[in-house]
């Protein structure tokens, strides 16, 4: 297994400052741009400083680029075990290509991913299909098939991967539904449901083959506070419930206040800083700081 990723060059040296900006550009770029003094896990070995049992997930100096445009640049985070971790970044600051790499969709340019002690880039196809049996992904809007019932929609997964029964198949899907309250929507089909359903309906899902990892892509999206704050609920109680490691990628800073034990910040392909819900809430990184106080104030523009 790879181990600790090589000391990156400071790339704050060398910052060129384009004519007219003054000072207060070059502060902004410096902030900014040298990250990699605020990157986690970059200044020890994380192979001697914890074991395996205690992350679900590492990525050493993880590279992605996309259209010769670098969209993971150097990223390094771990993710911890039977915690719910929130993974947030301003948007287009490849949350999205994470979770790709992180289920095997797409594959770095350079760096490891170690899923649950496998290096997801060396899998071969049926090593990396049994991995994904253990990951559960709640997409942006439940990601239902249309033509199929609620019931059938949550029963796929064990059709599909499983040897079991229909009677067995029931029992599975009929507990999982009544988990996420839609017990009496069972036989709805998606267009028959609100927006707040079909997230529950796609969660069911995610759970019904008892997956080590459940990813949440953007869970709150198209959801109002109210129903945010439900969703965040379930997601707690659901972790109460069944353990395991839950990855929320988002944007909101308020889901991220409720349910986000462990934190990670992303920006421009690179963990900014990471760490416990209170050690991020009182960072006094100025990146930090801004984007999780929702700060117009900040070294975060517009651009």
């Amino acid at each position: 297994m790879q181990g600790a990723p090589a000391q990156r060059e400071d790339p704050s040296e060398g910052v060129e400052v384009p004519a007219g900006r003054g000072a207060s550009a070059a502060h902004d770029s410096a902030t900014l741009d040298a990250a990699a003094q605020f990157e986690y896990h970059s200044e020890f070995d994380w192979d001697s400083e914890h074991g395996d049992g205690d992350w679900s997930i590492r990525c050493y100096d993880v590279h992605k680029r996309l259209g010769g445009v670098p969209v993971l640049d150097g990223l390094n985070v771990a993710i911890p075990d039977q915690t719910i971790t929130t993974v947030l970044g301003p948007s287009g600051t490849g949350k999205s290509v994470l979770i790709k790499h992180l289920i095997g969709l797409m594959f770095p340019d350079s760096g490891d991913i170690i899923v649950k002690g496998q290096s997801v880039p060396s899998l071969g196809m049926s090593d990396l299909l049994t991995l994904r049996r253990k990951i559960g992904v709640l997409f942006q809007d439940g990601a239902l098939f249309g033509s199929m019932s609620l019931f059938d929609n949550v029963a796929f997964p064990l059709r599909q991967h499983t040897d079991m029964s229909e009677a067995q198949i029931g029992k599975l899907v009929r507990e999982r539904v009544s988990d996420v309250g839609l017990t009496e929507a069972i036989d709805y089909f998606p267009n028959q449901l609100s927006g707040g359903m079909r997230k529950r309906a796609g969660f069911a899902r995610a759970l019904v083959m008892e997956p080590d990892i459940v990813i949440f892509d953007e869970p709150d999206s198209g959801l109002d506070p109210v129903r945010t704050a439900l969703l965040c609920e379930l997601i707690q109680e659901m972790h109460g419930l069944h353990g395991g490691t839950y990855i929320v990628v988002t944007h909101d800073i308020a889901s991220a206040r409720r349910i986000g034990e462990y934190i990670a910040l992303l920006w421009r392909g690179r963990i900014v800083e990471a760490g416990d819900a209170a050690k991020m809430f009182s960072s006094e990184n100025p990146f930090v700081r801004q984007f999780l106080s929702g700060s117009a104030e900040g070294p975060l523009g517009m651009d």
